[in-house]
């Protein structure tokens, strides 16, 4: 269960009370549903102010998604009370896609388009994704082939950052508040490498083997037999320490070398080579 929601601070109390205002506009909301932080605050507050009947949550389901992430959706789904439900995407069915070139977040999303817009026209619902303000800013092609798909943005149309969103979740008692980013498998594979199912299944197990070591923030980027794991700055001791640990559960997976980046976790650093 939910903590009883808490009284909001302004601004960020106006900017919820926007929100909810927003998707009252809309009446009824299919929501793209990845159990991050982002899409479940969404998920939840248009839950909240529509009710069951008028809001869908919808799971993506398909290789790009960490096993980890399809459990948790369905778990927060029970939490919440959330009308909710998986459906299968088949982007690696086109060649564009697998290709793995700049545009591949718009391959991406026109199939997850393709399969939420019926949905969508059963339900006479908008489809919703969790885009906040902060998303504006880096290559994200994938918004463009949504919003060309009937898709809208009410965190974005709301103002809402994501340090806000997080800071709303936590008020609201909503465990995600604090979830680490979680972009699908797909983004830890360089542009010009092709997909596969066999790549994806090798990043899901090496971060899946790095979780249970119990790092929570990470990117396992896939350059072949060899895997450069980005963490949290303040872990890198911490798996320095227990490197022997770290490469088991990395080569578990597949990967014959493994590297730590010194840097640390840098979502979306692989946009720098566009």
């Amino acid at each position: 269960m939910v903590a009883p929601p808490t009284d909001l601070e302004e601004p960020l109390g106006l900017r919820l009370d926007d929100l909810r205002q927003a998707l009252r506009r809309l009446q009824r909301v299919v929501v793209a549903f990845s159990g991050g932080a982002d899409s479940a605050f969404l998920a939840w507050v248009a839950h909240d102010t529509l009710g069951a009947d008028a809001t869908l949550a919808v799971t993506a389901v398909s290789p790009s998604l960490a096993p980890e992430e399809e459990h948790d959706c369905a778990a927060l789904a029970g939490e919440w009370g959330l009308r909710w439900q998986a459906v299968a995407t088949d982007e690696l069915a086109d060649p564009a896609y697998v290709r793995n070139d700049g545009q591949r977040c718009a391959h991406c999303k026109s199939a997850l388009m393709a399969v939420l817009q019926p949905l969508a026209r059963a339900e006479a619902a908008t489809i919703v994704l969790g885009v906040n303000v902060d998303d504006l800013g880096d290559h994200r092609p994938g918004q463009a082939a949504a919003a060309s798909g009937g898709a809208v943005f009410p965190l974005v149309d709301t103002g809402f950052t994501k340090a806000e969103l997080r800071a709303a979740s936590r008020a609201l008692g909503l465990r995600t508040w604090d979830k680490p980013a979680a972009a699908c498998l797909a983004s830890r594979v360089p542009y010009g490498t092709p997909v596969s199912v066999g790549v994806l299944a090798e990043v899901a197990a090496a971060e899946s083997g790095l979780r249970r070591l119990g790092f929570r923030r990470l990117r396992v980027r896939h350059y072949g037999d060899l895997a450069r794991v980005e963490l949290a700055l303040d872990d890198l001791a911490s798996a320095l320490a227990r490197r022997h640990e770290v490469v088991a559960a990395v080569r578990g997976a597949g990967y014959r070398y493994v590297t730590l980046d010194l840097e640390g976790l840098r979502s979306g650093n692989l946009n720098a080579a566009l």
